[in-house]
């Protein structure tokens, strides 16, 4: 290649992550792509008069971050309704969401940017009662303080647990099943008060109500993309479905205005309409694909829905619960993989990972549609054997290890068993595909290698250079893309991330270290020297 280049990044401390990870001082893009790597005074002579060259002071770069796990609108209504993920407390969250409708009676009821059915009520994204000193769900009674007469919702951040005030109870009750509205008894409405927390399938009356339309879905991506390059995304596998996001990053695409890639994974009631518009996994364009096909089989830890072999700790006569039946499962999976798509299961629990990996095992070429298994918290030591021997892919999310301490969630819930949670060495060790992402609590994949590195135990622990493989080359080979990202090499997409530190100098402040910039096919997409 003798050609001037587009760009030459140079004074760098180039970390290719292929393998061997080799380290060069400067590379060259041409047409979005990975040219040549070299030495500083190598890559000066593809310089030309039109080439742009990109001084980064020394600074570590690594190829761009690839989020295999997100939900990218729920990052844009964090950032635009009341951010409860910093509240030290019921309190607090409280006084944020009162805050919010604050904002909201400033602007008017329809002043707050919202064009959807969500005017009129005061949301509240990310709250974690786990590490709250008075660890307990957000009630009916405490919203009251926010309103009582205007709707108040306030999403857990796993969003499989939702607190709404009397309002809302008053308006969905009827279309909530009782076993999902918690009561002062239990989990079904027995006789007993709802007490305004809400489950799984109870939760899903107000998630429409509130789904934003197109024009505040288009304002959501935009936030929430420019915090991801920020932050050095330059992939997500988004998870979408009921949303308006596949038409509007089609439409960001179309208009040169997406600054990131996005791959689709559709929700299982979306495969009939797939199916019949001929789309299958991988067709789209270079920013946006389809992706796989995503259930659930059961639900989360935080609202001990998450399906178990034993009980939980905590409730000994509870195994949690099936959100999907294992033979819909079976049957989903099956359909899907006929249809020519990957299948991406959400499982949580030991029985609910067991049930995914036995749904994959009957279908012909599970390895060679990887399809995935999300979060796979608590998979036991067959089914770390059994992802490597069929090919699944393991999604996980690094950051989860912040319940894996004494005192936190894993411990309330599993007692013993938290050390068996996320144990990513021993997916590597068997020879299984390891990708990250985040679920967006938080979106931050500099947060999760940290937490990858410097988790509760030594079984669950990483090493830097195979965290951020995960969050790079494992993400991309999660979403077919191996061949064009997560590596820097040639022919590889110019996807890449500039830190001001190096992770492998300060690997107990990992999480700590910021972006300089980042680029998305060779043009800066966020520039924070």
């Amino acid at each position: 290649m003798t050609g001037a280049a587009d760009l030459v990044v140079t004074n760098a401390e180039v970390h290719t992550l292929g393998d061997p990870d080799e380290t060069f001082e400067a590379f060259a893009v041409r047409g979005g792509e990975v040219v040549r790597l070299g030495s500083a005074y190598d890559l000066g002579f593809l310089v030309g008069t039109e080439t742009d060259v990109l001084d980064a002071g020394g600074r570590v770069v690594l190829p761009g971050f690839v989020d295999a796990h997100t939900h990218l609108l729920s990052v844009g209504r964090s950032l635009v309704h009341a951010d409860l993920s910093e509240a030290d407390g019921p309190d607090e969250a409280v006084d944020l969401l009162r805050e919010r409708a604050g904002e909201l009676e400033e602007v008017g009821d329809d002043g707050d940017g919202s064009h959807g059915d969500q005017a009129g009520w005061i949301l509240g994204f990310g709250y974690d009662e786990s590490t709250w000193d008075d660890s307990r769900y957000l009630t009916a009674d405490a919203l009251a303080a926010v309103s009582e007469t205007t709707p108040v919702a306030a999403f857990r951040e796993d969003m499989h647990v939702a607190s709404v005030n009397r309002v809302v109870l008053d308006r969905f009750r009827d279309a909530m099943p009782d076993g999902d509205v918690l009561t002062e008894e239990g989990n079904a409405t027995d006789g007993g008060e709802p007490t305004g927390v809400l489950v799984e399938e109870a939760i899903d009356p107000v998630y429409d109500a509130i789904e934003p339309d197109a024009a505040e879905a288009c304002e959501l991506a935009v936030a929430a993309q420019q915090r991801a390059n920020r932050l050095g995304v330059t992939m997500v596998h988004d998870m979408v479905r009921k949303s308006k996001a596949p038409q509007v990053y089609r439409e960001l695409d179309l208009a040169d205005e997406l600054t990131l890639r996005v791959r689709l994974n559709y929700w299982s009631d979306h495969l009939d309409e797939l199916v019949d518009a001929g789309l299958r996994t991988n067709h789209g364009s270079d920013m946006v694909q389809v992706g796989a096909i995503k259930s659930f089989t059961d639900g989360s830890l935080g609202g001990r829905t998450a399906k178990l072999s034993e009980p939980y700790a905590d409730v000994p006569d509870e195994t949690g619960q099936w959100v999907v039946p294992p033979e819909d499962v079976r049957d989903l999976v099956e359909r899907a993989d006929d249809a020519g798509f990957q299948v991406t299961l959400h499982a949580i629990g030991d029985a609910a990972v067991d049930v995914a990996l036995d749904a994959y095992a009957e279908t012909d070429d599970p390895a060679g549609m990887r399809h995935r298994v999300e979060h796979c918290e608590l998979a036991s030591d067959e089914a770390i054997r059994r992802f490597a021997e069929l090919g699944v892919v393991a999604s996980v999310q690094p950051n989860f290890h912040k319940w894996g301490y004494e005192g936190g969630l894993y411990d309330s819930r599993l007692d013993d068993r938290r050390t068996e949670a996320n144990r990513f060495p021993a997916f590597l060790n068997a020879g299984a595909h390891l990708a990250f992402g985040s679920d967006c609590m938080p979106l931050d994949p500099l947060l999760g290698v940290h937490c990858a590195v410097n988790a509760p135990s030594e079984g669950q622990s990483l090493g830097v250079t195979d965290a951020l493989r995960a969050y790079t080359s494992g993400a991309a080979y999660a979403g077919f893309d191996e061949d064009r990202l997560g590596t820097l090499e040639p022919g590889k997409l110019a996807d890449f991330v500039a830190l001001d530190a190096s992770p492998w100098e300060r690997p107990d402040a990992i999480g700590d270290i910021d972006v300089a910039f980042a680029a998305v096919g060779g043009e800066l997409v966020y520039d924070g020297r």
